[in-house]
Protein backbone atom coordinates (compact mmCIF):
# COMPACT_ATOMS: atom_id res chain seq x y z
CA UNK A 1 0.00 0.00 0.00
CA UNK A 2 1.89 3.57 -1.37
CA UNK A 3 1.48 6.64 0.81
CA UNK A 4 1.33 4.64 4.03
CA UNK A 5 2.89 5.41 7.34
CA UNK A 6 3.25 1.76 9.50
CA UNK A 7 2.13 3.99 12.82
CA UNK A 8 -1.31 3.97 14.76
CA UNK A 9 -3.80 6.47 15.36
CA UNK A 10 -3.19 7.05 19.23
CA UNK A 11 -5.34 4.47 21.21
CA UNK A 12 -6.83 6.67 23.87
CA UNK A 13 -8.37 8.47 21.53
CA UNK A 14 -9.34 6.01 19.50
CA UNK A 15 -11.56 4.30 22.03
CA UNK A 16 -13.90 7.29 22.36
CA UNK A 17 -14.04 7.51 18.40
CA UNK A 18 -17.59 7.53 16.54
CA UNK A 19 -18.35 5.42 13.24
CA UNK A 20 -18.32 2.48 11.25
CA UNK A 21 -19.00 0.71 7.93
CA UNK A 22 -20.59 2.54 4.86
CA UNK A 23 -22.10 0.56 2.15
CA UNK A 24 -23.29 2.37 -1.53
CA UNK A 25 -26.67 1.13 -2.51
CA UNK A 26 -28.23 2.16 -5.45
CA UNK A 27 -32.20 2.28 -5.02
CA UNK A 28 -34.49 2.40 -8.08
CA UNK A 29 -38.41 2.74 -7.50
CA UNK A 30 -40.07 1.02 -10.16
CA UNK A 31 -43.70 2.22 -11.21
CA UNK A 32 -45.48 -0.95 -9.87
CA UNK A 33 -44.66 0.06 -6.38
CA UNK A 34 -41.65 -2.40 -5.76
CA UNK A 35 -37.83 -1.98 -5.73
CA UNK A 36 -34.26 -2.85 -7.46
CA UNK A 37 -31.74 -2.68 -5.28
CA UNK A 38 -27.99 -3.09 -6.66
CA UNK A 39 -24.35 -2.75 -4.36
CA UNK A 40 -22.12 -0.40 -5.93
CA UNK A 41 -19.92 -1.73 -3.54
CA UNK A 42 -17.96 -5.03 -3.36
CA UNK A 43 -16.66 -4.20 0.04
CA UNK A 44 -17.95 -1.97 2.89
CA UNK A 45 -15.76 1.14 3.52
CA UNK A 46 -14.89 2.41 7.42
CA UNK A 47 -15.90 6.28 8.26
CA UNK A 48 -14.94 7.49 11.28
CA UNK A 49 -14.91 10.52 13.23
CA UNK A 50 -12.13 11.09 15.82
CA UNK A 51 -13.56 14.27 17.08
CA UNK A 52 -14.95 12.29 19.51
CA UNK A 53 -12.46 11.24 21.04
CA UNK A 54 -11.03 14.62 22.29
CA UNK A 55 -11.65 15.89 25.60
CA UNK A 56 -8.67 18.02 26.20
CA UNK A 57 -6.43 20.78 25.12
CA UNK A 58 -3.62 18.24 25.18
CA UNK A 59 -5.73 15.78 23.16
CA UNK A 60 -6.22 18.17 20.71
CA UNK A 61 -2.52 19.34 20.39
CA UNK A 62 -1.91 15.29 20.14
CA UNK A 63 -4.36 14.97 16.83
CA UNK A 64 -2.85 17.86 15.38
CA UNK A 65 1.08 16.52 15.59
CA UNK A 66 0.04 13.44 14.23
CA UNK A 67 -2.05 15.54 11.56
CA UNK A 68 0.95 17.44 10.40
CA UNK A 69 2.89 14.37 10.41
CA UNK A 70 0.78 12.97 7.71
CA UNK A 71 0.55 16.25 5.97
CA UNK A 72 -3.27 15.72 5.81
CA UNK A 73 -4.92 13.62 3.51
CA UNK A 74 -1.48 12.66 1.94
CA UNK A 75 -0.03 9.35 4.10
CA UNK A 76 -2.50 6.59 5.14
CA UNK A 77 -1.92 5.25 9.01
CA UNK A 78 -3.31 2.79 11.43
CA UNK A 79 -6.90 3.02 13.33
CA UNK A 80 -8.02 0.61 16.03
CA UNK A 81 -11.95 0.30 15.59
CA UNK A 82 -13.02 0.74 19.08
CA UNK A 83 -15.88 -2.31 18.35
CA UNK A 84 -14.27 -4.69 15.79
CA UNK A 85 -10.76 -5.27 15.86
CA UNK A 86 -9.93 -8.72 16.20
CA UNK A 87 -10.98 -12.04 14.61
CA UNK A 88 -13.90 -12.57 17.53
CA UNK A 89 -16.31 -10.77 19.38
CA UNK A 90 -14.53 -7.85 21.46
CA UNK A 91 -15.47 -9.59 24.74
CA UNK A 92 -13.90 -13.15 23.51
CA UNK A 93 -10.65 -14.18 23.68
CA UNK A 94 -8.82 -15.02 19.90
CA UNK A 95 -7.50 -18.02 19.74
CA UNK A 96 -6.31 -19.83 16.11
CA UNK A 97 -9.88 -21.11 15.72
CA UNK A 98 -11.77 -17.86 15.05
CA UNK A 99 -11.95 -17.58 10.89
CA UNK A 100 -11.65 -19.85 8.07
CA UNK A 101 -8.88 -18.39 5.81
CA UNK A 102 -8.53 -21.01 3.46
CA UNK A 103 -8.13 -24.79 2.21
CA UNK A 104 -5.10 -26.60 1.57
CA UNK A 105 -4.15 -27.61 -1.93
CA UNK A 106 -0.91 -29.62 -1.20
CA UNK A 107 1.19 -27.17 -2.45
CA UNK A 108 0.20 -23.57 -1.82
CA UNK A 109 1.78 -22.23 1.55
CA UNK A 110 0.27 -18.35 1.21
CA UNK A 111 -3.04 -17.36 2.86
CA UNK A 112 -4.47 -13.54 3.14
CA UNK A 113 -5.96 -13.01 6.54
CA UNK A 114 -9.87 -12.50 6.12
CA UNK A 115 -12.92 -12.04 8.67
CA UNK A 116 -16.10 -13.18 7.94
CA UNK A 117 -19.34 -11.93 8.54
CA UNK A 118 -22.50 -14.02 8.50
CA UNK A 119 -25.87 -15.25 10.11
CA UNK A 120 -28.43 -17.22 8.34
CA UNK A 121 -29.50 -14.80 5.37
CA UNK A 122 -25.74 -14.10 4.07
CA UNK A 123 -22.31 -13.52 4.90
CA UNK A 124 -19.50 -11.21 3.18
CA UNK A 125 -16.29 -11.60 3.72
CA UNK A 126 -13.50 -8.70 4.72
CA UNK A 127 -9.82 -8.92 3.56
CA UNK A 128 -7.31 -8.18 6.47
CA UNK A 129 -4.61 -5.89 5.19
CA UNK A 130 -2.86 -4.54 8.94
CA UNK A 131 -3.17 -7.53 11.64
CA UNK A 132 -0.86 -6.95 14.78
CA UNK A 133 1.33 -9.00 14.38
CA UNK A 134 2.17 -10.53 17.61
CA UNK A 135 -1.44 -11.17 17.94
CA UNK A 136 -1.70 -14.02 15.05
CA UNK A 137 -2.41 -17.69 15.62
CA UNK A 138 -3.07 -20.15 13.48
CA UNK A 139 -4.47 -23.22 13.01
CA UNK A 140 -4.36 -26.32 10.47
CA UNK A 141 -6.69 -29.33 9.97
CA UNK A 142 -7.54 -28.24 14.05
CA UNK A 143 -4.25 -28.07 15.09
CA UNK A 144 -2.21 -24.82 15.86
CA UNK A 145 0.77 -24.50 14.29
CA UNK A 146 3.87 -22.56 15.09
CA UNK A 147 5.68 -22.75 12.10
CA UNK A 148 4.60 -19.70 10.06
CA UNK A 149 5.11 -15.90 9.44
CA UNK A 150 2.12 -12.88 9.07
CA UNK A 151 3.37 -9.96 7.16
CA UNK A 152 1.93 -6.94 9.02
CA UNK A 153 1.51 -4.95 5.98
CA UNK A 154 -0.67 -6.90 4.04
CA UNK A 155 -2.18 -9.49 6.30
CA UNK A 156 -0.29 -12.11 4.50
CA UNK A 157 0.38 -15.69 5.99
CA UNK A 158 3.16 -18.21 5.02
CA UNK A 159 3.39 -21.24 6.82
CA UNK A 160 6.49 -23.40 6.42
CA UNK A 161 4.66 -26.41 5.55
CA UNK A 162 2.07 -26.72 2.82
CA UNK A 163 -1.43 -28.23 4.41
CA UNK A 164 -2.18 -31.44 2.24
CA UNK A 165 -5.15 -31.15 0.25
CA UNK A 166 -8.54 -30.65 1.92
CA UNK A 167 -7.04 -29.41 5.36
CA UNK A 168 -8.94 -26.42 6.94
CA UNK A 169 -6.67 -22.95 7.43
CA UNK A 170 -8.04 -21.19 10.51
CA UNK A 171 -6.30 -18.13 12.23
CA UNK A 172 -6.80 -15.68 15.02
CA UNK A 173 -5.55 -12.18 15.14
CA UNK A 174 -6.34 -8.36 16.40
CA UNK A 175 -6.23 -5.91 13.39
CA UNK A 176 -6.10 -2.22 12.55
CA UNK A 177 -7.95 -0.51 9.80
CA UNK A 178 -6.06 1.53 7.12
CA UNK A 179 -7.26 5.21 7.16
CA UNK A 180 -6.43 8.90 5.96
CA UNK A 181 -7.75 11.43 7.32
CA UNK A 182 -10.20 13.04 5.30
CA UNK A 183 -9.64 16.46 4.86
CA UNK A 184 -6.77 18.65 4.64
CA UNK A 185 -8.28 20.82 7.49
CA UNK A 186 -8.86 21.13 11.05
CA UNK A 187 -10.56 23.53 12.15
CA UNK A 188 -9.97 24.67 15.91
CA UNK A 189 -11.58 27.02 18.07
CA UNK A 190 -10.55 27.26 21.30
CA UNK A 191 -13.23 29.52 22.81
CA UNK A 192 -15.92 27.13 21.05
CA UNK A 193 -14.08 24.21 22.43
CA UNK A 194 -13.95 25.34 25.72
CA UNK A 195 -17.40 25.79 25.36
CA UNK A 196 -18.23 22.10 24.86
CA UNK A 197 -17.71 22.05 20.74
CA UNK A 198 -15.46 19.13 19.81
CA UNK A 199 -14.13 19.80 16.28
CA UNK A 200 -15.04 17.33 13.34
CA UNK A 201 -11.65 14.90 12.67
CA UNK A 202 -13.10 12.79 9.86
CA UNK A 203 -11.10 9.41 8.67
CA UNK A 204 -11.91 7.35 5.55
CA UNK A 205 -10.72 3.25 4.94
CA UNK A 206 -8.40 3.14 2.71
CA UNK A 207 -8.92 -0.46 0.63
CA UNK A 208 -6.20 -2.26 -0.22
Amino acid sequence: MTGFHDVRFPLRLALRTSGGPVRRTDIVNLSNGGEHRNSRWRDARRHYDAGSGVRSIDDLYVVVAFFEARMGQLYGFRFRDPVDFKSCAPGEVISPFDQSIGTGDGQATGFQLVKTYSDAGGQTRREIAKPVADTVMVAVNGKRVDAFRVDPATGMVQLAIAPPVGALVQAGFEFDVPVRFDTDRIEINLAQFNAGAIPAIPLMEIQP
